[in-house]
């Protein structure tokens, strides 16, 4: 089996079980835009330093599955023009309008990467933070973005994937065990088998998320599946348990 068949396979073990699915009032898929607003203070991690390595003065950058922004706008100045990708046209709306606020050149396109990339310029540095574990066909997705690079890609990923924050309260409410992979090892295996020559750096950041309790337990009702009668449930639960306040991340990161 190869690294990217291993990539995929570990993906799909995350697949919610039928039974739970067809019973969920919504979509457990949610990113709500407003927990990826672009902080006042962006503060700088190992990814924005090594893109930054790489960006001329006055140069692009291209944030793939952008959010918000937060790793562009890292990169402005020396960055001088910002191009976004990503499926939610919200998070696309936030994207043009931080960039306007900073006088930045800017460009947007809705959708899926690499579905769009030939509708996408060539940038500088590209980056994609926190999108890798929502791609099973990993290869195309890689490829595509060396492909628009004219110096760096990099890569933010957290060391373990980000559902597994929640394997506690699948156990919790529904006795459902949940995976541990892919890990960002494995993605060095695939960029290995791919002749990508990466690098990877692994550091501890603040982690960003809801802070209100009661906001967390409607978006973790959601994501758990559970009905909205629950909710005062998965508030007792969260209210429970310790808050983290950091996680492990890389940074992997190659030139072309």
């Amino acid at each position: 089996m190869s690294a990217a068949d291993t990539w995929r396979d570990s993906l799909a073990a995350w697949a919610l079980p039928e039974h739970i699915l067809a019973g969920a009032e919504e979509s457990p898929w949610i990113h709500p835009p407003e927990l990826f607003t672009l902080p006042t203070v962006i503060d700088l991690t190992p990814s924005h330093a090594r893109a930054r390595e790489a960006m001329p003065e006055g140069g692009s950058v291209l944030d793939v599955g952008c959010g918000g922004g937060v790793a562009a706008f890292a990169l402005v100045p020396p960055a001088a023009r910002v191009i976004g990708v990503d499926h939610q046209g919200a998070m696309l709306e936030m994207f043009a309008r931080s960039a306007a606020e900073r006088g930045v050149a800017c460009a947007t396109v809705e959708g899926f990467w690499p579905a769009v990339a030939n509708r996408v310029e060539i940038a500088d540095v590209v980056t994609a933070h926190h999108v890798v574990y929502n791609v099973g066909d990993i290869v195309p997705f890689l490829t595509a973005l060396s492909e628009h690079a004219r110096a760096r890609v990099v890569l933010e990923l957290p060391e373990r994937h980000p559902l597994s924050a929640m394997s506690d309260a699948w156990r919790h409410f529904w006795g459902l065990e949940r995976p541990v992979g892919p890990t960002p090892e494995d993605l060095l295996a695939v960029l290995a088998d791919m002749g990508v020559t990466a690098t990877r750096e692994s550091f501890v950041a603040p982690l960003r998320g809801e802070h209100d309790l009661a906001r967390a337990a409607h978006f973790a009702r959601i994501r758990l599946c559970l009905p909205a009668a629950r909710e005062s449930e998965v508030y007792d639960y969260l209210a429970s348990q310790p808050a983290p306040i950091a996680r492990e991340l890389s940074t992997i990161w190659w030139d072309v």
